[in-house]
């Protein structure tokens, strides 16, 4: 099933409180800063390679109970707030499954080894050019 299809919003829990940075007044009496917690062990929609994949990947936002957590704070409104921590953690998600394609390793070009050469050799002429040559 793709991650799209499936519906975390049971699985979601919301925290709002008063947030800091630009609003005036407002900022002070209206809490629109959201804070998303998600427990991944207890995720009856996650498989179990989905949950170790999420583990290792995302394990700097996972606090020590278990929970992957999503702050945000950038709009002045509770629900702006809200749709954009859920997106944030939609695309947590995508980029923990999103396998990183292998590294194949390759050799340098002739051209490239030889234009890398002849800068070296022009660079070490102009520094031996350099300096006072006394008669010896």
């Amino acid at each position: 099933m793709k991650l799209e299809e499936r519906d975390f919003t049971s699985e979601l829990q919301f925290q709002a409180s008063r947030s800091g940075g630009a609003g005036g007044q407002n900022v002070n009496k209206v809490s629109s800063k959201v804070e998303l917690r998600f427990h991944v062990e207890s995720s009856a929609l996650l498989t179990d390679e989905e949950k170790v994949l999420v583990q290792e990947k995302l394990a700097n936002r996972i606090n020590n109970e278990g929970f992957l957590q999503v702050v945000c704070q950038t709009e002045r409104s509770q629900l702006q707030n809200k749709e954009i921590c859920v997106k944030r953690f939609q695309e947590l998600l995508r980029q923990a499954f999103t396998k990183q394609k292998e590294r194949r390793a390759t050799k340098p070009s002739r051209s490239s080894v030889r234009q890398r050469l002849e800068g070296k050799k022009r660079q070490s002429e102009k520094k031996s050019n350099r300096g006072y040559k006394g008669d010896f």
